[in-house]
This record gives structure tokens, sequence and C-alpha cells, in this order.
């Protein structure tokens, strides 16, 4: 099994964060692989494994940083790959990372979802990928359905509280 989206994150501290988008990949039965690589500490590591990506089979590449959050923008400069970036909150709430990550010149995208947001990196990634494959399709299809139900049932559930001057 050849892994078909990379999560990159800075360090193992990232994990606890990152761990949600594996866990959806997971549950949607992509390949992928988990590796930690930092921008700052290991630049040549990262810069051959952005280089190599492409041709190791890899379709998408979720690239989570905090603070400086350099690492999705230097893996998306070496890769014609699309990079999901997730910044991951530590100084000023994540903001930081945020900025650094979405604030990308021209030519060198990042995707960039909310701080802490793995999973919609996942969704997207899966998003991505299943525009090519229909089995991939029809499972992220119920995933969304399973989320309009959960709502569903969850208003369903609020009808029944009852307070004096609640009207609904």
């Amino acid at each position: 099994m050849n892994p078909k989206v990379s999560i990159i994150m800075g360090s193992t501290s990232d994990l606890p964060v990152m761990e949600k988008a594996c866990k959806f990949l997971d549950e949607m039965q992509v390949p992928f692989e988990v590796n930690a690589l930092s921008a700052h500490r290991t630049p040549d590591s990262v810069e051959t494994f952005a280089r190599t990506a492409k041709e190791r089979g890899l379709r998408v590449i979720i690239a989570g940083a905090g603070m400086a959050a350099a690492l999705p923008g230097v893996i998306a400069a070496s890769t014609t790959l699309p990079v999901i970036g997730v910044p991951i909150k530590g100084m000023l709430d994540g903001l930081d990372a945020m900025f650094s990550i979405i604030q990308m010149p021209p030519g060198i995208p990042v995707a960039t979802v909310g701080v802490n947001g793995a999973q919609n990196a996942a969704i997207l990634a899966v998003e991505m990928l299943a525009l090519s494959d229909e089995a991939l399709a029809e499972r992220l299809a119920a995933y969304k359905n399973g989320l309009k139900e959960k709502i569903e049932k969850a208003n369903k559930e609020l009808a029944e509280v009852k307070y004096q001057f609640k009207t609904n």
C-alpha cells in the first residue's frame, strides 16, 4: 500500500493536533504517511521530501506548523503537489502561524485551514482525491450525510428541552 497523502509536522509535539487528520484519512481508507520534518532544523530533508513526493506517488501534502510556520511554504516551494497548511496554536493563539502560512508569495500557494484544523485539512485532501476516485467520493458523501443527520438529530433533541419562555 503506497501513501497518497503525506502528513508532515514540524515536531512530534504537533501530533495531538495532526492526529485528527490521521484518523479521518484512516476512516476514509486513504493510505497516508506521517513524518516530522522541520523547515528550520532539517531543511535539507524537507527539500528532499518535497522534491521527491510526486515521484513517490503522493497526491496531496498536509503540513502542520506553529509559530513561524515555514514548513508548508517551504514544501510548496519545492513541489507541484497541492499543499494544505495547518496552523498550530502556540504563540498568539496560532494567529502567527496562520499568517505565516496564508501569506505566501505569488506562485507558491498553500491552501490553509483554521488554527488546529487538521481534520478539515484531511477532508479537503479527500475531496481532492475523490475527484478521480468514485469509491472515495461515495465514502466522503456518506460522511457528509452523517454530519447532516447528526445535526438534525441534535435539533430534534433540542426541541424537547423546555424553558418557561422558550417559544419552539
